[in-house]
Formats: C-alpha cells, structure tokens, sequence
C-alpha cells in the first residue's frame, strides 16, 4: 500500500471532483443540446382518419375530453415535431415502416411493425422515419378540447 501526504490526498479529491463536474457538465450540455436540435415543426407528416368519443357525455368528471383515434402517416426522411404529451396520454401502434422515436435528452428507439410505444405527461420527443417506405401509426389518445 502506498503510503500518501494529505496534501497529496487533498490533490487527488479535487481532481475526482473536476473530473466528476465536468462529466456531468457535458452529460447536461449534450441534452440541451440534443432538445435544440430536435425540429421544431413537422415534415412529411399527415394525421387522417381520426374518430374521436367524447368522454364528458360517458364518464363523469372527462367533460372536454375526447378518447382519439388517427392514422398517422410519416414519409422517408419525414419527422414530427417535437411535442409533449402533457395532458394527453398516448398509445401508439406501428402499422408499417421503420419509426426512430427521440427523446429530449437525445436517446433513440427504433419501433417496427408490429410494436407499441406509450406516452405519458413526462414524455417529450419527435418521430423520425428512417426507412425507406411510410411510416404508418394507429395513434389514440385522451385528448383535451380546449387547448
């Protein structure tokens, strides 16, 4: 065991906690980052066949709100814009295409047919398609009316 100064263990505490801090530092960087980056409006992005129930006239304490259902349709290289879904819980089912989902702080999942997504009030993202063919989603939600 080697033995140390204080002021040598003194040296190596505050270069663990630089290096800690600018760990984290970049870690907080690269997140804004990847926010800022993200589009802001979407592209080559259509919503179609929506059916909405209204919830106020079926459970009590939903009046404004809609049980949604669309079709949601991406072309190659298209994206949606990144959105929140605070207030509007979602599902999505992947009908066709390769679908990236990004999320704020810039990590990726990658959704074929066949898979399902959630949406809850802290999810924040867009969806990029990165295949060749549309990207095809059966997106419902609980939508609020008024905003």
């Amino acid at each position: 065991m080697l033995a140390t100064s204080n002021m040598e263990d003194e040296m190596l505490r505050a270069l663990a906690i630089s290096t800690i801090l600018i760990v984290s530092s970049g870690s907080t960087i690269q997140i804004a980052n990847a926010e800022d980056a993200a589009p802001k409006s979407s592209q080559g992005f259509t919503a179609s066949k929506t059916t909405v129930v209204e919830l106020g006239s079926e459970i009590e304490g939903m009046a404004g709100r809609q049980l949604r259902l669309r079709m949601l349709t991406i072309e190659p290289d298209g994206h949606t814009g990144i959105h929140t879904h605070n207030d509007r819980p979602a599902v999505v089912y992947v009908v066709q295409g390769t679908d990236e989902v990004v999320q704020a702080d810039g990590s990726k999942k990658t959704l074929h047919p066949g898979d399902t997504s959630t949406a809850t009030k802290v999810t924040n993202h867009y969806h990029h398609n990165i295949g060749k063919d549309n990207v095809v989603l059966i997106a419902v939600d609980i939508f609020h009316t008024s905003k």
